[in-house]
């Protein structure tokens, strides 16, 4: 108990961290989702081919090979400053998750049946009305449960922030560990604890939305 009473508020001082990046990564992949994948169903061919590299590109590599490309290769190679490591950590972790929710997004709006589009061109809309008016919100129902699920593999990943010199949860972990050996398992194990209590309320949005989706697909 003593231990744990030691341990819990130098784990406390790096959830801060943990959440903004967590935040602030989960609004920008969310961002670059909708913006790779509704540009990979335009029909303009160089568009789709950018966005296409792009998705496979950041789905083909590893994120922490991103993370310190952007920390430590773009400074260097091209003298580019891409701030402090708090927006390192948020550009990489966004466009690598945005990568993988843009092909959501994606197969979402491929989803939706042939009739809905049939029912919008007898109503006379244009692309843009059929878009926002019909397709859309069927879609952003049927990727409610996938987004959920991602941003708590976003969370997951910031726990990479650590290696940029970032203070996050596992940052202060690892200090403990070095200068208290024998104190690792339980330091790891609280790391665990908190990890998980963040990601609790997650879970809890991810089964809601997965029952709304399943109304959806009821109605």
């Amino acid at each position: 108990m003593n231990a744990i009473v030691e341990i819990a508020p130098q784990l406390w001082r790096g959830v801060q961290v943990t959440v903004s990046i967590l935040i602030a990564s989960a609004l920008f992949s969310y961002g670059m989702s909708f913006i790779a994948g509704l540009c990979r169903l335009s029909k303009n061919f160089l568009l789709r081919k950018i966005t296409g590299f792009y998705v496979e590109v950041f789905r083909g590599t590893s994120l922490i090979v991103q993370l310190f490309w952007l920390y430590y290769a773009i400074p260097m190679l091209f003298g580019i400053n891409l701030g402090s490591n708090w927006w390192i950590g948020v550009i990489a972790i966004g466009l690598n998750y945005g990568a993988y929710l843009s092909e959501v997004v994606r197969s979402s709006i491929l989803s939706v049946s042939k009739g809905q589009h049939e029912a919008s061109a007898a109503l006379n809309m244009s692309s843009f009305q059929k878009m926002r008016l019909i397709i859309f919100p069927q879609a952003v129902r049927m990727m409610l449960p996938e987004f959920g699920n991602y941003t708590i593999q976003i969370l997951k990943g910031t726990s990479l922030v650590s290696l940029i010199g970032l203070t996050d949860i596992l940052y202060y972990g690892d200090v403990m560990r070095s200068t208290s050996l024998s104190l690792s398992p339980m330091i790891y194990l609280m790391v665990l604890v908190f990890y998980f209590i963040l990601a609790l309320p997650l879970i809890f949005l991810t089964r809601k939305a997965e029952k709304l989706a399943k109304r959806g697909v009821a109605s």
